[in-house]
């Protein structure tokens, strides 16, 4: 009987918390969510104050804001994001910058260039290999190089 006690306490002292392991559970970002997890102490239930601790991943909506921008301390980074260009798009030039509805400004960064006649065409600005980044525009052949100014 006081091995059976004995590995109870044992076995209950090595769990954690649930509620902490559920709310690690519904964190979608791999590196935010081991993180959480990590933050799980065994042995005792998670304290409040540590469970506030652990830091949500950022909206998307400033995921948004800061994509192209990011620094090389940023773990969490989009793999693209959709606007439009606002007005009337005549094409571009190298070194043109395109201002998108979200406010973003970006530059082509390579040598393309593209006569257009569009009106208010959405754009995709996504990452490629190697840390590039393009814009492909609705109604464009190419999808030219870009960098991010603003």
């Amino acid at each position: 009987m006081k091995s059976l006690l004995a590995l109870m306490l044992v076995s209950s002292a090595a769990m954690a918390d649930d509620g902490a392991m559920l709310r690690c559970r519904q964190v979608t970002d791999g590196p935010a969510r081991l993180s959480c997890y990590d933050a799980i102490q065994l042995g005792a239930p998670a304290p409040v104050a540590a469970a506030a601790a652990i830091a949500a991943p950022p909206a998307k909506v400033e995921l948004e804001r800061s994509f192209g921008a990011e620094t090389l301390s940023t773990t969490i980074k989009l793999d693209s994001i959709e606007s439009s260009i606002v007005g009337n798009f005549d094409g571009w030039v190298p070194k043109q910058r395109i201002r998108l509805a979200n406010g973003q400004v970006w530059m082509i960064n390579d040598d393309s260039q593209e006569d257009l006649s569009l009106v208010n065409p959405k754009v995709k600005v996504e990452r490629g290999l190697m840390g590039a980044i393009y814009m492909d525009i609705d109604g464009a052949r190419t999808a030219p190089r870009v960098k991010r100014v603003k």
